[in-house]
């Protein structure tokens, strides 16, 4: 081989190795774009879940809401050693909530809840058999608010909805069995990722606790208070929580006591009724 004919076998190879390194170069470079993008969107879809939440509940139309309901959520005080609810009027039709008016002198439990939600469920197991018997003998009063955060985890049957609606229900029409039914409604929480109960199912939940106003179950199956529930959800993601320096509901379980938010130090800490009690001596409760 000449050296003409070599030296141009040497440049013909380095341009092919540069070319091959060039190809390498522009893979790579794909592959992190496409990274950078999926994370991108990984990262924007718990944002975009709420946005998507908040719309369509503000496009649903405005219904009037259930009576005893006049702050979007149940007040239960005690009175003569039981638990009784406070009585309101519904709040009309395009109307808004009003605050419920606290005595600072007592634990004011309020619970921002999704019957589909599993830490729910544990502070409820955990923590109603204590705060039951604070209200009872008037060292507390609590209030629950049921709302739709985890719709998007039951299929597209709604459940988070259809179950609040239900619990609409029982405090419009036979408010006296709302806690009861409230427990009941846990003690049969649906696995996410499931269709959930179906309406009749939970009409019949809510007469085996004691809901038995003859108007409880066709409400329930009719599901007259869902648009309510989606007003109620809209407000609780974008105001402020009255009673609280809470700017807006960001997770469920929402728990404040006289206006400070409840933050379990872990998982375990949701059902932990020592913790719970010390957070609420601390703000301004009494536990004894």
């Amino acid at each position: 081989m000449s050296d003409n004919e070599s030296k141009k076998a040497r440049r013909n190879a380095a341009r092919e190795r540069a070319a091959a390194q060039r190809a390498k170069d522009k893979a790579r470079k794909r592959r992190n774009r496409t990274l950078t993008i999926s994370g991108i969107i990984v990262a924007g879809l718990a944002v975009v879940a709420v946005v998507v939440l908040v719309i369509a509940n503000s496009v649903q139309p405005a219904g009037p809401g259930p009576k005893n309901m006049a702050s979007d959520g149940i007040v239960l005080q005690g009175q003569d050693g039981k638990i009784v609810p406070v009585e309101t009027k519904a709040i009309p039709e395009k109307g808004k909530p009003t605050a419920t008016k606290q005595d600072d002198s007592v634990a004011n439990i309020t619970v921002y809840e999704d019957y589909m939600c599993p830490v729910c469920n544990q502070f409820e197991t955990g923590n109603m058999p204590q705060i039951k018997k604070w209200v009872q003998d008037g060292s507390a009063t609590l209030e629950i608010h049921p709302f739709n955060l985890l719709d998007r985890v039951s299929l597209g049957s709604k459940y988070s909805t259809r179950a609040a609606a239900a619990a609409a229900c029982v405090a419009n029409y036979d408010p006296d069995a709302f806690l009861d039914v409230n427990s009941a409604f846990y003690a049969n929480q649906p696995s996410e990722s499931t269709r959930g109960l179906t309406n009749q199912k939970l009409a019949d939940i809510a007469k085996d606790a004691g809901a038995t106003n003859k108007d409880v179950e066709s409400c329930i199956t009719d599901q007259r208070f869902a648009s309510w529930v989606a007003d109620a959800t809209n407000r609780v993601l974008t105001e402020p929580l009255a009673n609280s320096d809470v700017p807006k509901l960001t997770g469920t379980p929402t728990i404040i006591v006289n206006g400070k938010q409840y933050n379990a130090d872990n998982a375990n800490a949701w059902s932990d009724t020592d913790s719970f009690a010390a957070f609420v001596e601390q703000n301004g409760g009494s536990t004894k």
